[in-house]
């Protein structure tokens, strides 16, 4: 009798289904997030032999080394504005544009894809498409007589790179900033028709500052996004554009750059650059969230 009472006394332990269910996902970051994170910051602060160093982090300010960081931080850079700025129009459209109901679904779909598409096949596309022997190349040529390359073009360049990232950008944009967009009211348009103001002041005064922090915040994820990308980059231009990722890639995997420790530290100083910007897209969301509740 005493033991069933000592046993009924016993708290039962009682774990939610909702922690049950996020169990698989919390496990997957630590393993394949978190830990790997830890591992890359301590190699940047450690020599060959395993003991402390600083001299890693001061390498990172060799002029090879910054103007691959600065590279990647141009592409990012137009890759993010000019997808963010295409993309938004694009939402716009396609939620409050007046078009036929079946074009939003379709854009929605196409942008779930195309956001995913990267790698060496959208790298091949894109050889395939405005290559040197490319068929939108091929084809102004033969029809127009236009050479686009002895007008200047390049696809294995900067641009050529940046127009690259476009086809996952934009249609990345699209899916962040489209919620936002939907969030506005109809009537705040229809409060500020009834008082007298024009589309140019409903949009300065009242649509443009509810969105522009879910825009700038999407802009950064944006950069985020494109900063560390490297298979497309690796694909298309090889070692011919010096791209920070490209460089971390030859210092761990290379056999003549190879510097483990200072692979290490390029990507903790990734890290501090993409950690920089989410934080930044995290707040500008938090304010946005808060104009459309």
């Amino acid at each position: 009798m005493a033991s069933n009472a000592s046993s009924a006394s016993l708290p039962r332990l009682r774990v939610p289904w909702a922690v049950v269910g996020v169990t698989p996902f919390m496990v997957f970051a630590l393993l394949f997030l978190i830990l790997p994170t830890l591992f890359l910051v301590v190699g940047a602060f450690q020599d060959n032999e395993g003991g402390f160093t600083l001299a890693n982090l001061g390498k990172l300010w060799t002029p090879t080394i910054l103007a691959s960081y600065w590279i990647s931080i141009k592409v990012s850079v137009a890759s993010a504005v000019i997808g963010a700025a295409i993309g938004a129009f694009i939402a716009y459209a396609a939620v409050s544009g007046g078009l036929p109901r079946w074009i939003r679904p379709t854009i929605m779909t196409f942008s779930g894809v195309a956001s995913q598409f990267a790698g060496v096949p959208l790298a091949f596309a894109f050889l395939a498409t405005l290559g040197r022997q490319g068929l939108v190349t091929l084809f102004l040529s033969s029809l127009f007589g236009v050479n686009i390359y002895a007008k200047g073009f390049n696809l294995l360049s900067f641009w050529g790179l940046t127009l690259t990232y476009l086809y996952f950008q934009i249609p990345l944009m699209v899916l962040i900033v489209t919620p936002a967009i939907e969030g506005l009211r109809k009537e705040w348009r229809e409060a500020a028709t009834i008082l007298g103001a024009s589309n140019w002041q409903y949009w300065r005064h009242i649509a443009g500052p509810v969105l522009l922090p879910s825009f700038l915040g999407a802009a950064l994820l944006l950069f985020a996004n494109a900063f560390g990308a490297i298979a497309t980059a690796y694909a298309l231009t090889g070692s011919s554009l010096n791209i920070v990722t490209i460089l971390l890639y030859a210092q761990i995997r290379g056999d003549v750059l190879h510097d483990q420790n200072l692979g290490y530290a390029i990507a903790f100083g990734m890290i501090v650059i993409t950690g920089l910007s989410n934080l930044c897209y995290i707040l500008l969301r938090v304010r946005s969230e808060r104009w459309l509740k």
